[in-house]
């Protein structure tokens, strides 16, 4: 299976998924109910990190080129150009920022994957926005669900990590409930073609990042810290967050996203993502 998910897969999750209420009949004490029913879902504040109060934070714009989004008060929106100052960045990372830098300021586009249906990874889950992300809690994991072009992540609710975990596109997750409020979700085995961020910080395949997901009220926000290590990247550990607000916009629609993403303009993008097997 390629990165596109199906959308009839999903949509049979969501019909046929019982969503686990926390009652002590299913688990030994109080977990959060990210989904009451199948209209409830998360919307991401934004797509760049919230940075934390003290500490190393994760790559921001150059303070000589701000990052305007959607050309907001009637200013000229531009494409993100990176802090390569930054200090957690290693050498091969920064010089990898500058490359990018260097397109962006010559006037050629260097959007992120995600514009071209490439799943963008963990930590980057947290950085999809406009659409909402959909929770299924089930007994054995927890799906998390991007509402376009249906990108899923299995968390799965047990004590450990596989013996031999293949590297993919959102890693092999484990999860567990903390103090009757949080999931903490720990990730391994990433690949290399995801990036950290839309800047498309890179990353190897020592990544590891641990998010909690703190749900601050039911009725109106779910709070991520998100802790990532990668000693082949970074020169430390940083953490980050994220937040997003309940909506309630009916269930999940169908979305896809190669079969309307057309290169209008001729940008040199990545190709769209292509099954390498049929599947049906």
């Amino acid at each position: 299976m390629g990165p596109a998910m199906k959308s009839c897969t999903i949509a049979g999750l969501l019909l046929t998924a019982v969503l686990l209420p926390a009652s002590a009949a299913q688990a030994p004490a109080k977990i959060p109910n990210f989904m009451e029913d199948v209209t409830v879902a998360w919307l991401a504040s934004g797509n760049e990190y919230i940075a934390m109060p003290a500490g190393p934070h994760p790559v921001t714009p150059d303070p000589a080129h701000p990052y305007i989004q959607d050309g907001r008060g009637g200013r000229q929106p531009t494409l993100r150009v990176a802090d390569v100052d930054n200090p957690i960045l290693q050498p091969w990372v920064r010089e990898a920022l500058k490359m990018v830098n260097d397109r962006v300021l010559a006037g050629k586009p260097a959007f992120p994957p995600q514009v071209r249906c490439w799943p963008l990874g963990v930590p980057a889950f947290v950085l999809y926005t406009a659409q909402p992300v959909y929770i299924i809690q089930r007994r054995e994991e927890v799906l998390m669900i991007w509402q376009s072009d249906q990108m899923v992540r299995h968390i799965y609710l047990t004590d450990k990590h596989s013996a031999n975990v293949k590297p993919s596109w959102f890693g092999e997750s484990i999860g567990h409930y903390e103090n009757g409020d949080t999931l903490v979700v720990d990730t391994i085995g990433l690949n290399t073609k995801t990036f950290i961020d839309n800047y498309r910080t890179p990353h190897t395949e020592k990544l590891h990042v641990t998010e909690r997901f703190k749900l601050v009220n039911a009725e109106t926000r779910i709070d991520v810290t998100v802790r990532v290590e990668d000693p082949g990247a970074f020169t430390r550990p940083w953490e980050a967050m994220q937040s997003y607000r309940r909506v309630e916009l009916g269930a999940m629609a169908e979305s896809t996203c190669v079969e309307g993403n057309f290169n209008y303009f001729n940008f040199d993008l990545e190709p769209l993502p292509q099954e390498d097997k049929q599947v049906f």
